[in-house]
C-alpha cells in the first residue's frame, strides 16, 4: 500500500509511523518547513492544558524531569523528537500545500497517485469569527494570531470567549493591559484548575473513568465546587451544561485574575459602535483592543463535498476515523476529545494502518453505518445537538473501544 498523509503535525506523525510499522509506503505532506503543526507557532504562555502523563505517546514517554504541564516549546521539541527518533523525517515533504486531493479511480494528491489518503492537518486552524451588528474602530485579532501580550500594551482589551485560549489570553493581557481586561460570553464554561489534591485534575479524574459517565460528572462536579465553587462565584455566567458534556475551561490563573479585579466579566455582546461595545445587559463599554477567541471551523479546503458533504463537522466516520463510503479515505484527529488528542491520534493512526495493512477487517458497510448511528445519538445525548455530536469522543472510552478492534 502507498499511502499519502496530509499533515505532519501530532496526528500526521503518528500516523506515518503506525503506517511505516506495518510495512506500507508512507509520504507526509507538511505546508510548513518542520514537524509539529500548530505547536510550532503558538503564543508564548502556551502550555499543555492535560498533564504530560495524560498526554504522551505510547511510544514515546515525555521526560520524567518535565513539569507537569509542559510548555509549547517543549511539545514543539517533543514532536521534533518524535520524528527523528524513529525516522520520519525523510517521509515528509515540507513546504507542500496540498491543493487537490481526488479519486479517479485511484487516489491522487495533486496529481500524485496512492492507494489511500490519511487526512491529518487539524481542525484548529481555520479561525471561527462572529458577526454583529455596527462596526468597530479599533483593533481586531483572532486567538489564532496571538503570539506576545506586548500586542496589548496601553489598550483597553476585551476578549470575547470562554475557552481556554480566551482564558489564557486574558489573563496575559491583564499584566499589560490599560485597566481591567473585560471578558465576554454568552454562556459558561466549567473552569477547572490543573490541581485537584495535589495531582494533576486529569489524573484525579482517570481514576472514575471506568464508571458511568453521568456518576462521573456528579462526583467530579462535587469535587469542583468544593475546590473553586461555581463561575457565578466570580461573576461569569453559568455553565450552558454539565461538567464532562461541555468541554470544560482549565486554568489555575483566571480566577485569581478575576478576584484581584484584572479581569473582569460581561456577558454577550450585542452591538459594536466605532470604539464602544454594547452588551446584552445594555452596559457599554469603551475599547481599542478586541480579541476573538471563539474557535476554529473545521477546513479541508482539499476535499470536494463529494466526501465531506454540506458540512464537514458533521461528517459521519466510523470509529471517527473511516469515511463510510471508502474506508481507503481515512481522518486522523477530526474529533474533540474529552481529555489530549495526542494518545487519541495514536490509537487512530495504529488503526489506520492496522487496517491499510492487513491486520484488521472493517465490519460491512451496514454494520459500520448503524455504530455511527448508534455512536451519533450517544453523542447527542451527552453532548446535545448543537454541539458538535458527530466529531465528540469520550478520552477514556473511546480508547478502550479501539484496544478492542476489528482485529482478524
Amino acid at each position: 500500500m502507498r499511502v499519502a498523509v496530509i499533515g505532519a503535525g501530532a496526528a500526521g506523525l503518528t500516523t506515518v509511523k503506525a503506517l511505516l510499522d506495518a510495512g506500507c509506503d508512507s509520504v507526509a505532506y507538511e505546508r510548513r518547513d518542520r514537524p509539529g503543526g500548530l505547536w510550532t507557532d503558538t503564543y508564548d504562555s502556551l502550555h499543555l492544558n492535560t498533564s504530560k502523563g495524560r498526554t504522551e505517546f505510547a511510544g514515546l514517554p515525555m521526560p520524567a524531569d518535565w513539569p507537569d504541564y509542559p510548555s509549547a516549546t517543549l511539545v514543539a521539541g517533543y514532536l521534533a523528537d518524535y520524528a527523528d527518533r524513529f525516522g520520519l523525517v525523510r517521509h515528509i515533504r515540507f513546504g507542500h500545500e496540498v491543493e487537490r486531493v481526488e479519486r479517479a479511480p485511484g487516489w491522487t494528491v495533486d496529481g500524485e497517485p496512492y492507494d489511500a489518503v490519511v487526512v491529518a492537518n487539524g481542525h484548529n486552524w481555520s479561525p471561527r469569527r462572529p458577526e454583529y451588528p455596527g462596526t468597530f474602530d479599533g483593533i481586531q485579532m483572532h486567538a489564532h494570531d496571538y503570539r506576545s501580550a506586548d500586542v496589548f500594551r496601553e489598550h483597553r482589551v476585551l476578549v470575547v470567549g470562554m475557552g481556554n485560549s480566551a482564558m489564557d489570553i486574558a489573563v496575559d493581557a491583564s499584566h499589560t493591559a490599560d485597566g481591567p481586561v473585560l471578558l465576554s460570553a454568552r454562556h459558561g464554561v466549567h473552569i477547572v484548575p490543573k490541581y485537584l489534591f495535589g495531582r494533576p485534575t486529569d489524573a484525579t479524574g482517570a481514576a472514575l473513568a471506568r464508571l458511568p459517565w453521568r456518576l462521573r460528572q456528579r462526583i467530579a462536579e462535587t469535587m469542583l465546587r468544593l475546590a473553586v465553587g461555581t463561575p457565578q462565584r466570580y461573576g461569569l455566567p453559568a455553565p450552558a451544561g454539565g461538567l464532562l458534556q461541555n468541554h470544560p475551561t482549565i486554568s489555575d490563573t483566571i480566577l485569581h485574575r478575576l478576584t484581584h479585579g484584572e479581569v473582569s466579566a460581561r456577558p454577550g455582546i450585542t452591538r459594536l459602535d466605532g470604539k464602544h461595545v454594547e452588551f446584552t445587559d445594555g452596559s457599554r463599554e469603551a475599547v481599542d483592543l478586541i480579541v476573538w477567541a471563539t474557535g476554529y471551523r473545521v477546513h479541508i479546503p482539499f476535499l470536494s463535498a463529494r466526501w465531506l458533504g454540506e458540512d464537514p463537522e458533521r461528517l459521519p466516520l466510523y470509529r471517527h476515523v473511516f469515511h463510510l463510503d471508502d474506508p481507503t479515505l481515512a481522518f486522523v484527529g477530526l474529533m474533540q476529545s474529552t481529555g489530549s488528542a495526542f494518545p487519541v491520534v495514536e490509537a487512530q493512526g495504529r488503526l489506520v494502518a492496522a487496517y491499510l495493512g492487513k491486520e484488521v477487517d472493517l465490519p460491512s458497510p451496514a454494520d459500520r453505518k448503524r455504530a455511527v448511528d448508534c455512536d451519533l445519538r450517544a453523542a447527542v445525548d451527552r453532548w446535545g445537538v448543537h454541539a458538535r455530536p458527530h466529531l465528540r469522543i469520550d478520552f477514556d472510552q473511546y480508547l478502550s473501544d479501539l484496544s478492542r478492534g476489528d482485529r482478524k
